[in-house]
């Protein structure tokens, strides 16, 4: 009986992409395989990058809605302002610019699955409506006061801790009790190490062939690299370290080396590393901010590493840098005019200024250039005073 339900797992991770063979990923299918058939809500938690829209689109395709669609929303990239007509559609002349009558996502989505990722981003008035549908199917356009029915099954997800977020008010409790009937902990990475063999390996084979490209081989010293390192970005940090790392050595071999160098900060030495900092349930601001800092290390070290290089292989004075590099991005982030270190949140107000005028103001561009929400970028430059 085991065999057969162990042969079931892999069958549905196959089918779904779901990658792992801990006991953490097996648990999950099984939850996954037992709530799919219902139509019972479901919220799906854990720390940015480990993988929750895999879960949801696994759950929607062993539904029985599977032949129906399945809208995602990001609820933390849509505006506060615009939300509740995005999620719920309006009306011709319901606001300035509403020119013509528009469905919302939950219509769009009836009959189907509606996935809403990032819900604690949702801002209090539409968690009023958003429970009104969520109990009983019912909802109204913007500038409308005719009462609309869908039939659709919601999954949420979350980076935050809800528990905390009603705590602070900035949650409704009874949105948060009808939310976690049934709540999918996926966990970080770094707590099935174990499943990082197989990820890499599949990350790498995926990647290769859709750029019909030669397979390299992971060796152990490598794996063994990529086990030990903390994964504060997850699964996705993961995916996007393989695709560099095949990028930058195309048809060539990945040494442990290159590995390490992309891993900047990572040490073999494990008493260091156990000794280093780690904020565990980590919100999605403060993940974020970690990248902020870690890309600034990374590129302060390398502009370090290439000026120790030339002033070795140069004679003394036959190099002239270029006017201005020694303000170069890294270091006018990190000092202050008078070479002092800045705080974190100066460098955060530093990077978001830097990215708005790099891109004319353009919000978008610069929250994917910084690897932030919207959301966030907005809640930023409303906190620091910035005019994007």
């Amino acid at each position: 009986m085991e065999d057969l339900k162990h042969i079931d797992h892999m069958k549905f991770q196959m089918e779904h992409g779901i990658i792992g063979t801990s006991i953490e990923m097996q648990e999950i299918i099984n939850t996954i395989l037992q709530v799919a058939p219902t139509d019972i809500t479901v919220l799906i938690t854990g720390e940015s990058g480990v993988g929750k829209e895999i879960i949801a689109k696994a759950i929607h395709a062993a539904s029985k809605r599977a032949n129906k669609a399945l809208v995602t929303v990001n609820c933390g990239a849509i505006p506060e302002g615009i939300i509740e007509s995005e999620l719920f559609g309006h009306e011709k002349g319901a606001f300035t610019g509403a020119t013509d009558q528009r469905k919302g996502y939950f219509e769009l989505a009836d009959g189907g699955t509606i996935f809403l990722d990032e819900i604690g981003e949702l801002p209090p008035a539409t968690q009023v409506k958003f429970l009104r549908v969520l109990e009983n199917g019912e909802f109204m356009r913007v500038g409308s006061s005719q009462t609309r029915e869908v039939d659709v099954r919601i999954i949420a997800a979350t980076n935050r801790n809800l528990e905390q977020s009603v705590h602070a008010k900035s949650f409704r409790a009874d949105l948060f009790f009808r939310l976690r009937t049934v709540n999918i902990q996926i966990p970080p990475l770094r707590n099935h190490r174990n499943d990082i063999p197989i990820l890499a390996a599949a990350f790498v084979r995926d990647f290769c062939e859709r750029n019909n490209m030669p397979v390299p081989e992971l060796n152990e010293e490598i794996l063994s690299v990529l086990m030990n390192y903390n994964w504060p970005g997850n699964i996705r940090e993961l995916r996007n370290v393989i695709e560099s790392l095949l990028v930058m050595h195309a048809g060539g071999t990945i040494t442990v080396d290159d590995v390490r160098k992309l891993l900047r900060g990572y040490s073999m030495n494990q008493h260091e590393d156990r000794n280093l900092p780690v904020v565990l349930n980590k919100t999605a601001e403060q993940a974020e901010r970690e990248l902020i800092y870690r890309a600034l290390v990374d590129m302060k070290s390398d502009i370090v590493e290439i000026k120790t290089l030339l002033s070795r292989s140069m004679p003394a004075g036959s190099v002239t840098l270029p006017a201005g590099y020694e303000g170069s991005f890294v270091e006018t982030n990190a000092h202050n005019d008078d070479g002092e270190t800045l705080t974190l949140d100066e460098m955060e107000r530093k990077m978001i200024a830097n990215a708005l005028d790099k891109y004319l103001g353009n919000r978008r561009r610069a929250a994917r250039a910084l690897k932030i929400s919207e959301r966030t970028l907005y809640r930023k430059i409303k906190e620091y005073g910035l005019q994007g």
